[in-house]
């Protein structure tokens, strides 16, 4: 008795590591290059951002890929229905600089825990999974006072730029393994 809107992916995986994975920011960064946007918003675009993500080799034998993404879950499910809140209201406190409630912060930690159990699934431990509160783009100081500042709880520009890279190169790797020009 549901409509769902065209909009709408489901993906049918069924780990909480292909979660943990998806939910990361490495992801995010790759969707939001290959995602168009509508407004400030993402749209996401199954052909460009999922099927094209290449994800680590053998995710699915990582144990802590499983178990951050469980943990991710399991807290950020009980701390919606502790606070009555859904997701955007959820995310909307996570990305506030100033918001310091206690289950926030334990989330945000949370999610540090997934993106760095996501980077070193790929090897990349030398790059770092810390966040800090950036601006993604700038208000029009016209407009300061009637529009909250989008402020996001992110990596910032330049890590951004080195997991894109790597992952652009990764994926171009792929691609000419897939076309049988090189061996892994």
């Amino acid at each position: 008795q549901m409509v769902f809107s065209n909009k709408l992916y489901i993906f049918s995986l069924t780990s909480l590591g292909a979660f943990c994975i998806l939910q990361s920011r490495i992801h995010e960064i790759w969707a939001r290059f290959f995602g168009s946007s509508l407004k400030d918003d993402l749209n996401y675009a199954n052909t460009d951002c999922f099927e094209t993500f290449p994800f680590p080799r053998d995710w699915q034998d990582r144990t802590e890929i499983e178990s951050a993404g469980r943990a991710y879950f399991e807290f950020r499910s009980s701390l919606m229905i502790q606070n009555d809140e859904g997701m955007t209201k959820t995310y909307n406190r996570f990305h506030d600089p100033s918001e310091y409630g206690p289950g926030i912060i334990h989330l945000r930690g949370l999610h540090q825990a997934m993106d760095r159990a996501t980077l070193d699934a790929y090897g990349w431990s030398d790059i770092s999974a810390d966040c800090e509160f950036l601006l993604d783009y700038e208000v029009d100081p016209s407009e300061s006072s009637s529009k909250k500042k989008p402020y996001r709880y992110r990596m910032p520009d330049s890590v951004r730029e080195e997991v894109l890279g790597r992952l652009l190169e990764l994926n171009a790797k792929r691609a000419a393994e897939e076309d049988g020009l090189t061996t892994r």
